[in-house]
């Protein structure tokens, strides 16, 4: 099952994290989505700067402090992922809360941590 996955708070600076993981997540075969401040192309992902409608989003996986998420809980629950992944320093009980409240798994992890160890 391909888990269709968007990257949230995407980076084409090649020493970020969610860089990496657009990078990794194509490597494995994913399809992959991503939502960042400056468009552009990475493993061929572009980075979309306007919040699309995306369909079948499986994975919500996040690279947008705390601080900055508020903004982005209403768009995150329209999407209806199956999960949303909290990679280290994201973690934010209030976003938590509303996901359990709207039947959305949510996991703290490390995508790159999960696709290394064939558990993503």
């Amino acid at each position: 099952m391909n888990k269709r996955t968007l990257v949230l708070g995407a980076s084409l600076k090649p020493n970020r994290y969610s860089n990496y993981a657009i990078q990794r997540l194509v490597d494995n075969n994913f399809e992959v989505v991503a939502f960042g401040l400056k468009t552009g192309t990475v493993s061929g992902v572009t980075i979309d700067t306007e919040l699309l409608p995306y369909k079948e989003i499986h994975t919500v996986t996040l690279y947008l402090n705390p601080s900055r998420q508020k903004d982005y809980y209403d768009y995150i629950v329209s999407l209806k992922p199956k999960r949303v992944i909290f990679n280290p320093g994201t973690e934010n009980p209030e976003l938590f809360s509303i996901l359990k409240a709207n039947n959305i798994h949510f996991e703290a992890a490390c995508t790159l941590v999960l696709l290394s160890t064939n558990q993503y």
